[in-house]
């Protein structure tokens, strides 16, 4: 019986771990990724620390290196951009890194295009004229803008910078120029920083930012960058009533991303949810032998149903069942819980599940109680014991727990407190019920009753003291 050819369409995480899982359960198929640039399986994650000079040479983001990925059997050929998926043919157009259209055959075909920078309706940014690399305006997404990025910063040094967007890459973003020695500002059209978490722990990231030098401009829109005097950019934008302009010599724009789904759209793929490609659990698009993961597809949540939630961890995750799938197997995604971290100079910001309006907006039958506690993160007779900021979400009904919100000191373990409170939701857990968790305790690192304990049981001590009104 001849050896299944399966293709993948990306060389990040869902494209790499599709190839991978292929090659762990089928030594004998033969797998080959195209990826458009020539950087496969690098850290996307991890450019704002390679910008902060935290991280010393850009090849350290390569999570494999290309013998390594070489070494498990794929085939992988780098600038080489597909341009048309042929499903009745089963074949793959593509153009390789010399421009010439070829074509590649396929039993099963993943689909992991991913996502692309959003650009948003701002003057200079959009239309024919649009300011670009050259003129210290820079999108931030993949590995060709992060050279874009240094490129600007080694040529331009640089003073003054403003960054568009307040989300997890540009707080990270705010953080790696201001290591540089770049005064920042940082412009947000919503009410506070950090938008997917409550404002009053979005307040506490706002406040950090402010503490370390970056101006921080909230519920401004910009409407405008344009050329000022030489090598210089003028931000102009609306405060409520009044007017905002900063001159800058360098901006950064990173106000989320949207999926990449043109390829597979212009096969007939079925688009879903944010215009995102529909897959089942087991990540089947409506196409025959088509599977498609990623930032690129709709997310199945555990508590939402279907939703778009760009996560490299989802990623990962549906790339290796997409993998799986394509070789005949039956694996399913388990869903997503859009659990998150970010390190914002000496706070860290978690969240998991949802928040108090998402909930009530799922139309699941929820009453959703959201309440704040602020324990500490150890005993605090040992010292250096700070507080974390935890939001809890449940169910007046029913005391299921819905959601978990942190901020605390880098040195608090948030993000692997976050991690309790998301196996805790993976397994539908009760509020109360999490308080019977055997967690672990030394006074150094935790107390009698850990910080989310405390935190969980104040969310049981409010209700029961509303009930009695």
């Amino acid at each position: 019986m001849p050896s299944r050819h399966i293709v993948a369409i990306g060389g990040s995480d869902a494209g790499i771990s599709a190839a991978l899982r292929i090659r762990e359960l089928d030594p004998s198929a033969e797998v080959t990724v195209v990826v458009a640039d020539a950087y496969p399986n690098f850290s996307i994650c991890g450019i704002p620390y390679y910008v902060s000079g935290e991280v010393m040479h850009w090849t350290n983001l390569a999570h494999r290196t290309a013998d390594d990925l070489a070494a498990t059997g794929m085939r992988v050929r780098t600038n080489t951009r597909a341009t048309a998926i042929n499903v009745a043919e089963h074949t793959l157009d593509v153009l390789d890194p010399t421009g010439a259209p070829t074509e590649l055959p396929y039993d099963a075909l993943v689909v992991g295009t991913g996502a692309v920078s959003a650009r948003p309706p701002i003057t200079g940014l959009i239309g024919r004229d649009a300011l670009g690399p050259n003129d210290g305006v820079h999108l931030l997404h993949s590995m060709g803008d992060t050279f874009a990025v240094m490129d600007s910063l080694q040529q331009r040094d640089p003073k003054t910078a403003v960054i568009i967007g307040a989300g997890y890459i540009g707080l990270e973003m705010a953080e790696a120029l201001t290591m540089r020695g770049i005064a920042v500002t940082q412009i947000e059209a919503l009410p506070e920083v950090l938008p997917t978490v409550d404002g009053e722990l979005g307040a506490l990231v706002h406040t950090e930012l402010e503490r370390h030098g970056v101006e921080v401009l909230t519920n401004t829109t910009v409407s405008a960058i344009t050329r000022a005097e030489p090598g210089a950019l003028r931000v102009t934008g609306q405060h409520h009533d009044e007017s905002v302009e900063r001159r800058v010599d360098f901006v950064l724009v990173v106000v989320g991303v949207r999926p990449d789904v043109e390829l597979a759209a212009d096969a007939g793929a079925e688009l879903g949810f944010k215009g995102a490609i529909a897959v089942d659990e087991a990540m089947r698009t409506n196409l025959p032998d088509v599977f498609a993961a990623g930032d690129c597809v709709h997310t199945h949540h555990r508590l939402l149903g279907r939703t778009w939630l760009p996560l490299g961890t989802t990623a990962h995750k549906q790339g290796r069942i997409a993998g799986e799938n394509a070789l005949g197997g039956d694996a399913r995604f388990a869903g997503s819980l859009g659990t998150q971290v970010v390190k914002v100079f000496d706070l860290v910001a978690a969240r998991t599940g949802l928040r108090d309006h998402e909930a009530a907006a799922a139309d699941r039958g929820w009453a959703p109680v959201t309440t704040a506690a602020t324990p500490d993160d150890h005993k605090a007779y040992y010292p250096g014991a700070t507080p974390i900021h935890i939001r809890i979400t449940g169910d007046e009904h029913t005391g299921r727990l819905l959601g978990a919100q942190l901020v605390g000191h880098r040195s608090a373990e948030v993000s692997k407190r976050v991690d309790t409170f998301a196996t805790a939701l993976f397994h539908q857990m009760s509020v109360e019920g999490f308080s019977d968790l055997d967690l672990s305790y030394t006074p150094p690192l935790g107390s009698p009753w850990d910080a989310t304990q405390m935190a969980v049981q104040a969310w049981a001590r409010h209700l029961r003291s509303t009930a009695f009104r």
